[in-house]
């Protein structure tokens, strides 16, 4: 089958956005629609994945809803690209590993496109930016697998606020902390989607 790609471009809440995967996965499995790339912002959201701990709120007046995606407490907000995926790997390799590392070397290579060079690290799932002597995280990853159908997806900072990180301990990680592409390089992004969702769809194929 092939892969709808799906751009929104208004803001979707994040509950409307799990309730559509949720319901999508089960088509998918049934061989009753395409797979599917969901490119989207949030409004200002706190989720907490499955290893999340109550210790990672350090904001206690904030909301967290909780979620089924692997991964610990991250916060979703306007200026941030989310890219939401239903992949059956079924049809390709099964092998969640080797599938977290095509989505790390396609959001590397695009901000490689941008100039911006960034790195993946095996202890810390997710991408980085060395910023002089500290390392800042630019794109987070966080994904379910049911029946070898991978969904969730990662998001990556492009000019969101950075506020909110400080309400929490982002993913669990005390040392290092949290950037965006802005901050990074001020150029333009507009174009970021379309040459994400171009470098997935040719490194899933390879």
């Amino acid at each position: 089958m092939d892969i709808e790609i799906k751009k929104s471009k208004k803001p979707i809440s994040y509950k409307n956005a799990i309730s559509f995967l949720e319901k999508r996965l089960k088509k998918v499995n049934d061989k009753k629609s395409n797979e599917l790339i969901w490119i989207l912002e949030h409004d200002e959201v706190f989720t907490g994945g499955k290893t999340y701990s109550q210790k990672d709120i350090l904001d206690k007046s904030i909301r967290v809803i909780q979620t089924n995606r692997g991964g610990k407490i991250t916060y979703h907000g306007p200026g941030q690209l989310v890219c939401y995926f239903i992949l059956d790997l079924k049809s390709r390799k099964k092998d969640i590993r080797q599938f977290i590392k095509i989505i790390e070397k396609t959001i590397i290579e695009t901000l490689n496109y941008f100039n911006i060079d960034v790195f993946a690290d095996n202890k810390n799932i997710g991408i980085w930016y060395k910023d002089e002597n500290e390392i800042k995280k630019v794109a987070a990853i966080g994904l379910r697998i049911s029946k070898w159908i991978v969904y969730h997806g990662f998001s990556i900072n492009v000019n969101n606020s950075l506020y909110n990180y400080k309400k929490i301990i982002p993913c669990g990680i005390t040392d290092r902390g949290v950037t965006n592409l802005k901050s990074i390089k001020d150029q333009n992004y507009k174009n970021l989607k379309n040459i994400l969702i171009d470098k997935l769809i040719i490194n899933l194929k390879n």
